[in-house]
């Protein structure tokens, strides 16, 4: 599995409707939603944490450090996951390709691609790749 292979997957998911707590490729995906999916596509273990409101409630670093198949990185590189917050508490994930950004956006209302702009870049509060990755 390389970093190619991971936003390869991900960009598999380009289109797919935004949906709160969605697991459903094609259907309905949120940020961790897509996540999982790509998890999926290679059989890397992930923990699936249900019933969490659009609010962030400050546990979402600590499930993310408790994923089994994550390894928390310094900086952010292609084919890495990224925490990030848009106001005091982390609340979003997507994956970094190097010059854009993957993931399901609630605003534009579904998974998307744009460029990993200086606005993005602060948001980041953690960055984690993913066990195996060559």
């Amino acid at each position: 599995m390389t970093a190619d292979d991971i936003i390869a997957a991900a960009r598999a998911h380009i289109g797919t409707p935004f949906r709160h707590q969605g697991r459903v490729p094609g259907l309905g995906l949120d940020c961790a939603g897509l996540l999982i999916a790509v998890a999926r596509e290679f059989d890397l273990e992930y923990r699936d944490v249900s019933g969490y409101s659009r609010r962030p409630d400050g546990t979402l670093l600590s499930v993310m450090e408790a994923q089994g198949s994550l390894i928390k990185i310094k900086e952010p590189e292609p084919g890495c996951v990224l925490v990030m917050r848009f106001s005091n508490e982390p609340q979003h994930v997507a994956i970094c390709t190097g010059q854009t950004l993957i993931h399901s956006h609630a605003a534009v209302g579904k998974v998307t691609e744009h460029r990993f702009a200086d606005v993005w870049r602060a948001r980041v509060v953690a960055a984690f790749r993913f066990k195996g990755l060559e």
